[in-house]
């Protein structure tokens, strides 16, 4: 059995999955990026249990069939209901169809992903409440709506559930973070950026915001002293604003606040130093994505073809969600196949080659790799990431095997392990945003994974 580690018995986020109240504390305090089950959130404090994932299969409830669907299988971005459980189900599949997008077109040669299906379902672990699991179990437990692990270059096992499939994008949340962060230090290799220089040489208009005296560097590795809140219980708090003025949540009538990403960033205040602790929040994101259109002197989804989809070979379209002005949202926009994020992990993996192409510089995935401050991530009390650290928005875990992730709520991640030369890509749809609900069940799996892999013989 694999070990997940000491287990905390104080840590909320530990005993997120066994106590629904445990639960809703780790969702305020989670992690946020564009959106999350905000009536859940706000309605279910010390409420029922989480329902049996079995019964929330999105095709077996008939969300959005029929022509048209009954009014009561209805799905929407207009009231809201997109985002509410269990009907983000059925939404994170098929983003495009409710909310304005721009896409990203697959590459003319489209390179191979090699298949070698090895039986994983009974892979057993430990979670970090101690509980005995098996992969398939933490699968259905977790709420996953599709997983792909790679082996050495390899696919060796594959599962679509419930509204997911092959070839039909997944939203990714704050996975998106991870591909403007190496977007923006693809650029700084190129010359074209620098890491060092203010925001506002990139973006003057906010020379008045928390940015007008920060670093890009600042911004890459979420040290920003921002007046940002991101709690899904309160209305009032940032995160809200945010996706209203985004268009992702509806507005309220008589809305009078920010029309557009921009608009939003611009207004936010400085709240404590820059360049300190880490504190994770999406407004910088948007930030560095604005910065990364400017530098590159394209649209997030012309540079994401242009630099990584294209050059990688992916095999389907992706999309970005727009603003109402059309930028595309960095914070938590993208949405990709499993196959086309796996395509990325390998990239990753691999030193950012692709046989013999060197599509994303070696010094870039190197610095990544080596992770950030790790004194100051700490500072954030992210009780499931021991010793981890953050870098150019991706998670580093600084474990043995030098692992590192891209990570959105609700259970999206890529996980990349190159000791075990290991690429997992999930997508799920958990009824908790916060990954503190994934962590204590996804991350043991991953490393058991990974211990398994490492035992196989070539």
């Amino acid at each position: 059995m694999i070990e997940a580690g000491k287990h905390d018995p104080e840590n909320s986020f530990a005993r997120a999955a066994a106590r629904p109240r445990a639960v809703m504390r780790a969702l305020a305090l989670g992690t946020v990026a564009l959106a999350a089950v905000w009536s859940h959130a706000a309605g279910a404090q010390g409420g029922p249990a989480l329902p049996d994932p079995a019964t929330t299969d999105p095709v077996k409830l008939g969300w959005m069939q029929g022509s048209p669907p009954p009014k009561d299988k209805t799905i929407r971005a207009s009231d809201g209901s997109m985002l509410k459980f269990p009907q983000i189900r059925w939404s994170f599949n098929h983003m495009r169809e409710l909310l304005p997008t721009r896409g990203v077109r697959h590459a003319e040669t489209p390179s191979q992903l090699p298949s070698q299906p090895a039986e994983l379902d009974g892979l057993a672990f430990r979670t970090m409440t101690g509980a005995d699991m098996t992969w398939k179990e933490m699968l259905a437990n977790t709420y996953t709506d599709s997983i792909l692990v790679m082996h050495d270059g390899k696919v060796i096992y594959e599962r679509y559930f419930g509204a997911a499939a092959p070839h039909r994008p997944h939203q990714a949340m704050s996975v998106t973070k991870s591909f403007v962060g190496t977007l923006a230090a693809m650029l700084a290799a190129q010359g074209k950026l620098d890491p060092q220089a203010p925001v506002t040489k990139y973006v003057p208009e906010l020379k008045d915001s928390a940015y007008g005296d920060a670093t890009v560097r600042d911004v890459m590795d979420m040290r920003i002293g921002v007046k940002y809140t991101e709690n899904y219980a309160d209305p009032t708090s940032s995160i809200w604003d945010y996706a209203r003025a985004g268009g992702i949540l509806p507005r309220p009538p008589g809305y009078k606040g920010p029309d557009n990403f921009a608009e939003f960033l611009a207004a936010l205040p400085k709240e404590g130093p820059h360049g300190k602790d880490f504190a994770y929040k999406t407004s910088n994101a948007e930030v560095l994505a604005w910065i990364v259109r400017r530098a590159g002197g394209k649209s997030l989804a012309e540079l994401l073809r242009e630099q990584i989809w294209e050059p990688m070979g992916a095999d389907d379209d992706a999309y970005f969600l727009m603003d109402p002005a059309g930028d595309e949202s960095g914070g938590g926009g993208l949405n990709a196949t499993l196959r086309d994020m796996a395509r990325f992990g390998e990239l990753m993996r691999n030193d950012g080659k692709i046989g013999d192409r060197q599509v994303i510089p070696a010094s870039v995935v190197a610095d990544i790799r080596n992770g950030g401050d790790r004194e100051a991530f700490a500072a954030a009390g992210y009780k499931t990431l021991p010793g981890w650290s953050y870098r150019d928005m991706w998670w580093v875990t600084d474990n043995a095997n030098k692992a590192f992730m891209a990570r959105g709520i609700h259970g999206q991640s890529i996980y990349v392990d190159p000791a075990a030369k290991m690429v997992i890509v999930r997508f799920a749809s958990h009824p908790i945003a916060a990954n503190a609900a994934n962590d204590p069940l996804t991350l043991p799996a991953f490393a058991a994974m990974a211990a398994h892999l490492m035992k196989q013989k070539p």
